[in-house]
Protein backbone atom coordinates (compact mmCIF):
# COMPACT_ATOMS: atom_id res chain seq x y z
CA UNK A 1 0.00 0.00 0.00
CA UNK A 2 1.37 3.39 -0.95
CA UNK A 3 0.21 6.97 -0.81
CA UNK A 4 2.34 9.49 -2.66
CA UNK A 5 2.19 13.25 -3.02
CA UNK A 6 3.91 15.39 -5.65
CA UNK A 7 4.06 19.18 -5.40
CA UNK A 8 3.35 20.78 -8.78
CA UNK A 9 3.65 24.48 -7.90
CA UNK A 10 3.90 27.02 -5.09
CA UNK A 11 2.83 30.64 -4.96
CA UNK A 12 1.30 33.41 -2.90
CA UNK A 13 -2.37 34.40 -2.74
CA UNK A 14 -2.93 37.56 -0.69
CA UNK A 15 -1.04 36.95 2.54
CA UNK A 16 -1.11 33.13 2.30
CA UNK A 17 1.08 30.55 0.61
CA UNK A 18 -0.59 28.33 -1.99
CA UNK A 19 0.61 24.79 -2.69
CA UNK A 20 -0.75 22.84 -5.68
CA UNK A 21 -0.06 19.14 -6.06
CA UNK A 22 -1.16 15.65 -6.96
CA UNK A 23 -1.93 12.68 -4.68
CA UNK A 24 -2.04 8.99 -5.62
CA UNK A 25 -3.38 6.14 -3.49
CA UNK A 26 -2.32 2.82 -5.03
CA UNK A 27 -1.84 -0.79 -4.00
CA UNK A 28 -5.19 -0.73 -2.20
CA UNK A 29 -4.31 2.40 -0.20
CA UNK A 30 -7.23 4.53 0.98
CA UNK A 31 -5.55 7.86 1.67
CA UNK A 32 -2.72 9.23 3.73
CA UNK A 33 -0.96 12.48 4.66
CA UNK A 34 -0.49 15.33 2.23
CA UNK A 35 2.72 17.01 3.41
CA UNK A 36 2.06 20.56 2.26
CA UNK A 37 5.20 22.20 3.67
CA UNK A 38 2.98 24.81 5.35
CA UNK A 39 3.32 25.64 9.07
CA UNK A 40 -0.47 25.80 9.28
CA UNK A 41 -2.99 24.72 6.62
CA UNK A 42 -6.11 26.92 6.65
CA UNK A 43 -7.87 25.44 3.64
CA UNK A 44 -7.40 22.44 1.34
CA UNK A 45 -9.43 21.56 -1.74
CA UNK A 46 -9.39 18.05 -3.21
CA UNK A 47 -10.29 17.26 -6.83
CA UNK A 48 -10.46 13.58 -7.89
CA UNK A 49 -8.94 12.52 -11.23
CA UNK A 50 -10.16 9.61 -13.31
CA UNK A 51 -11.84 8.33 -16.42
CA UNK A 52 -15.17 7.64 -14.66
CA UNK A 53 -17.31 9.12 -11.91
CA UNK A 54 -16.11 8.04 -8.47
CA UNK A 55 -18.47 6.52 -5.93
CA UNK A 56 -17.17 8.62 -3.04
CA UNK A 57 -15.50 12.01 -2.82
CA UNK A 58 -12.12 12.27 -1.09
CA UNK A 59 -12.37 13.88 2.35
CA UNK A 60 -10.09 15.77 4.73
CA UNK A 61 -9.66 13.90 8.02
CA UNK A 62 -8.54 16.96 10.04
CA UNK A 63 -9.96 19.99 11.78
CA UNK A 64 -8.84 23.11 9.95
CA UNK A 65 -6.79 25.15 10.48
CA UNK A 66 -4.36 22.27 10.90
CA UNK A 67 -1.02 22.91 12.65
CA UNK A 68 1.95 21.27 10.99
CA UNK A 69 2.44 20.40 7.36
CA UNK A 70 0.64 17.01 7.26
CA UNK A 71 -3.05 17.00 6.30
CA UNK A 72 -4.68 13.55 6.44
CA UNK A 73 -7.14 12.63 3.70
CA UNK A 74 -9.29 9.57 3.06
CA UNK A 75 -9.98 8.34 -0.48
CA UNK A 76 -11.45 5.33 -2.23
CA UNK A 77 -8.90 2.57 -2.83
CA UNK A 78 -6.49 3.35 -5.67
CA UNK A 79 -7.77 6.91 -6.17
CA UNK A 80 -5.79 9.85 -7.46
CA UNK A 81 -6.40 13.54 -7.76
CA UNK A 82 -5.19 17.07 -7.20
CA UNK A 83 -5.12 19.41 -4.22
CA UNK A 84 -4.74 23.11 -3.51
CA UNK A 85 -3.65 24.00 0.03
CA UNK A 86 -3.62 27.52 1.49
CA UNK A 87 -1.93 28.58 4.71
CA UNK A 88 1.19 30.04 6.22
Amino acid sequence: MAFTVTKLSEGVVGNQRKIVGKYVSDGGSVGGDINTGLHSCHEIMLTPKGSAVQTNAPVVNEDLPCAGDAVSIVTDANAEGYFIALGD
